[in-house]
């Protein structure tokens, strides 16, 4: 089955709990403070498979965890970072964060890499926290949790060339005949469902790979039919191939399905028509084709306005086989001379990190639940600051009520309301506020 669009999550690893230990050995008098560092958590990346062509694989399996690192150990041993989440993608998969709408990346060249969720680093142990004045620390800080995301993944197609038309126009025949793929061909409408790709190679070396799009209907853009949801695919080719039934037998004016097709196609993008665009004039074994293509000809000629470029006929039957060879060397000299500056690969094959970058907000916030009685305190970096705060050791938990004194809550407690004796709730923390 073809899945051109999904929605994940992702969640990379949290960093390693720094531990509190103390060296105690007969012949070591001076030992201190001995706790390690914690462990980095597993990255999430994603790495361009190119024997994959569809987004199936995540279809049923729609969240993505990478592991913790180790805890820290006495002796000043840090904890075993994990290894990185490194899941495949398809060649041509955009990146999009579903809560903020913002690309994180295009992943469009072979083996590429782009880290989407960057592992929280590891607890410091209380080796770090030794001063003169505290010689003996009962310190640590827990890991840093790991970034967590919710991605959406969009499969464009990549290929040189697109077949676009109205369904039965002859694009799954003529990519049959110039390729060696084998699309299901039928005569009724809406034959192909799926983006069907296919290589070209000429005798002088060149190929180039084409792909045939589910065919479009009016209206496409706005939903109806089928284009609409494979349209995208149209986006990364850089040679456009219209194909235009000739014969009539449709009972449809071939110049009002060429006009219909390019409108559909400026809707969804404009920048689509500034591309080179062949017509392609199928079915010309058939009897009227002849007469229909001298019609199309001249309604051609009256509409293309004055200075405009008028696109290149090319009548061809797949059938007869007639055509093809001059129809596929024009295709490749216009690839040799053409290139989108604004959808080019890009040229950095390195891997790349996206850091997941909320909207501005106060570093805390603070409301009081009726139901629980409790000040509930929330916010992204308070939260965090907790999470990394070793609950264990009184010493620790002094830590943090400096850190929270600093940031002003305890101004914002009292300014708020707050009296000697409520509870304050902080995640799944609750403690008494005192003056």
């Amino acid at each position: 089955m073809f899945v051109d669009q999904v929605k994940i999550n992702v969640k990379a690893g949290n960093g390693g709990n720094g531990m509190v230990a103390f060296r105690r050995e007969k012949y070591v008098p001076n030992g201190g403070p001995a706790g390690g560092d914690g462990g980095r958590g597993g990255n999430v990346i994603f790495k361009v498979d190119s024997g994959m062509n569809t987004l199936m694989d995540f279809r049923y399996h729609r969240k993505f965890k990478a592991k913790n690192g180790g805890n820290g150990a006495n002796k000043s041993m840090t904890g075993r970072s994990a290894d990185d989440l490194v899941i495949p993608v398809p060649e041509g998969t955009t990146v999009t964060n579903t809560d903020t709408g913002e690309i994180v990346g295009d992943l469009v060249k072979p083996d590429q890499e782009l880290v989407v969720a960057k592992a929280g680093r590891g607890g410091r142990g209380n080796i770090h926290f030794a001063s003169p004045t505290n010689p003996a620390p009962e310190i640590a800080e827990n890991g840093e949790p790991g970034q967590e995301i919710s991605l959406s993944l969009e499969l464009k197609v990549l290929a040189d060339v697109g077949l676009v038309g109205f369904p039965s126009a002859g694009k799954s025949t003529l990519l049959s005949v110039i390729t060696s793929a084998k699309p299901k061909i039928a005569g009724y409408h809406f034959t192909t469902l799926v983006p069907n790709l296919g290589m070209v190679r000429l005798d002088d070396g060149r190929d180039f790979a084409v792909a045939d799009l589910p065919g479009l209907v009016e209206g496409a853009s706005n939903g109806v039919g089928l284009g609409f949801q494979f349209l995208r695919h149209v986006e990364r080719t850089r040679v456009i191939l219209h194909l235009v039934d000739m014969s009539g037998l449709e009972g449809r004016n071939p110049f009002e399905d060429y006009l219909a097709i390019n409108k559909e196609l400026k809707q969804y993008d404009e920048r689509i028509l500034k591309r080179p665009q062949i017509v392609v004039a199928t079915k010309m074994d058939l009897p009227d084709s002849e007469d229909n293509l001298q019609e199309f000809r001249s309604q051609l000629d009256e509409h293309v306005a004055a200075g405009e470029h008028k696109p290149e006929i090319f009548p061809i039957s797949s059938v007869t086989h007639t055509g093809l060879t001059e129809l596929i060397r024009k295709t490749a000299d216009l690839l040799d001379t053409t290139k989108l500056s604004d959808m080019e690969k890009p040229e950095d094959n390195s891997t790349k990190e996206y850091e997941y970058k909320p909207a501005e907000s106060s570093d805390f916030h603070i409301e009081y639940d009726k139901e629980y009685e409790s000040w509930v305190i929330s916010g992204e970096k308070i939260e965090k600051l907790f999470k990394m705060t070793d609950t264990e050791h009184d010493q620790s938990m002094l830590r943090f009520a400096r850190q929270m004194h600093g940031m002003g809550i305890d101004d914002a407690l009292r300014k708020a309301g707050a009296k000697d004796g409520d509870t304050v709730t902080i995640l799944d923390f609750s403690f008494t506020y005192v003056e």
